[in-house]
């Protein structure tokens, strides 16, 4: 089937359903997953479908970003993570709106806590059983997140058990991406500090492309998601040897 009539019999598929995964889409147009992965990106890029929940939809048919199950899917995935830390131990906690429904969870534990979140710092300050260490630098507007050589020059000096890191975009194939660039290099200089690194990354944040690559999967231990992930992107995490914890 030439490109163009795929995509289009893509639309009418999701026209009558209102969402499909990229598996089911695949069996139905008998070409393989990488094939419908790269027509939904081009579908999405001109406006026709939203490349969410391991598959896609039309617009309209998907949780914005603010919505009521978006909420609950990050809240849920948080729980998930929080049951993964142990009191005692030293974790670092990176930027997003993820990671910081798991701070929210930890404020009655007994931990060291390092972060470069301004808003994870004034969830977890004056906690009795929180040792907070708040990186220095230059702070990301509307983020609330420290940037730049003073957080990478203290981190050099830090360790800890686990990153629990919060991610806008991740591949199978290309690994995890975020839109700041200068970014990438705290988040690169956080995961060198700590032993073990767990993402938390709900649905839509897979088969996205961000254009700041952050590291691949082989520095990544553990993937917390919800119930919208596609099964052949879990087999995919597996495949690198990435546990994935699906939250419900």
């Amino acid at each position: 089937m030439p490109r163009n009539d795929r995509r289009s019999s893509l639309v009418l598929r999701l026209r009558e359903d209102g969402r499909a995964s990229v598996a089911a889409l695949a069996q139905d147009l008998g070409v393989t997953p990488s094939t419908i992965r790269r027509d939904l990106a081009r579908l999405a890029v001109d406006g026709a479908v939203v490349r969410t929940y391991g598959g896609a939809a039309l617009p309209g048919a998907v949780a914005p970003p603010g919505s009521d199950r978006a909420i609950e899917a990050k809240r849920a995935i948080a729980a998930a993570a929080a049951a993964l830390v142990e009191d005692g131990q030293t974790i670092a906690i990176s930027s997003g709106s993820t990671t910081l429904e798991l701070a929210r969870r930890l404020v009655e534990r007994r931990l060291t806590v390092i972060t470069n979140a301004l808003d994870v710092a004034s969830v977890l300050m004056d906690r009795d059983g929180i040792e907070l260490v708040v990186l220095g630098g230059v702070v990301r507007p509307r983020m609330h997140s420290m940037l730049g050589h003073l957080a990478e020059l203290a981190l050099g000096q830090l360790r800890a058990d686990t990153l629990f890191m919060g991610i806008g975009a991740i591949d199978p194939e290309r690994g995890l991406m975020n839109d700041s660039i200068p970014e990438i290099l705290t988040d690169r200089a956080l995961r060198r500090s700590c032993r073990n690194c767990v993402v938390l990354a709900d649905s839509s944040k897979f088969w996205q492309v961000a254009p700041a690559f952050v590291f691949g999967l082989d520095e990544v231990d553990t993937v917390v998601t919800d119930p919208g992930v596609d099964p052949a992107d879990i087999a995919a995490l597996q495949a690198h040897q990435v546990r994935v914890i699906v939250a419900r």
